[in-house]
């Protein structure tokens, strides 16, 4: 496994946290100093505990379990997407529906809905029923897409989620909490380390910082798999 450096971390500007009056004080551990009013995170600890969740992932791949990517902000959204597919996981990258995973029953039949609507896509039903019907399900379909995606193959459960931008998605780590899923959450000045069971201290909100974690996080995965084979 490529341990990632304290440069490229530098490079791709993950020490950088919020305004020093959005801080959360639980991550006082983990931040360095405060520069022109913006929280500076301690770069030593970002590449210790990226390390951790790196070998914990490796780990779980290993023993196939499966995961769940979250990030539907808009400089996380296509990068999430990317990166699970080049694992084959699953992700959530347009929004989080309250329920996703509390409320697996409703969220299963709805994944159900989007299987059989891209089936009637395939084999041209759409084009036998009335031009009203046809637009009405053609609509149905996107909407569906647009939401559900990245979990159409998901059957259950998913044993482990990676989410970016704790704030943000607050919903599907209560959701994840509540039903005992780990989390592995990138972790910047403004959340709560509390909330998650593997953080990585780092600025979730620069495309180059989201995109050197998960890729890292995402080659673990892969190296797990690979000594399945």
């Amino acid at each position: 496994m490529a341990d990632v450096t304290l440069a490229q971390l530098l490079e791709a500007g993950v020490h950088f946290g919020h305004k020093a009056y959005r801080w959360n004080p639980k991550m006082f551990p983990y931040i360095y100093t405060e520069r022109n009013n913006i929280h500076i995170l301690d770069l030593v600890q970002s590449a210790q505990l990226l390390k951790e969740a790196n070998s914990y992932l490796r780990s779980a791949a290993e023993k196939k379990k499966t995961f769940l990517f979250v990030g539907t902000k808009r400089q996380a959204s296509t990068l999430i997407s990317q990166e699970a597919k080049r694992c084959n996981s699953y992700y959530i990258n347009y929004r989080w529906l309250g329920g996703m995973l509390t409320n697996w029953t409703t969220l299963k039949s709805r994944i159900d809905r989007l299987n059989t609507l891209e089936k009637e896509e395939a084999d041209q039903v759409f084009n036998l029923l009335t031009k009203k019907e046809s637009s009405l399900r053609r609509k149905e379909l996107e909407k569906l897409r647009k939401h559900l995606n990245g979990v159409k193959n998901m059957d259950r459960l998913p044993d482990i989620a990676i989410i970016v931008d704790q704030k943000r998605e607050i919903t599907a780590i209560r959701e994840c909490r509540k039903l005992g899923i780990p989390v592995v959450s990138i972790l910047d000045t403004n959340c709560n380390p509390d909330l998650v069971d593997i953080p990585i201290p780092g600025n979730d909100d620069a495309v180059r910082s989201i995109k050197l974690i998960l890729k890292s996080l995402t080659d673990s995965i892969n190296e797990g798999k690979n000594e399945i084979n």
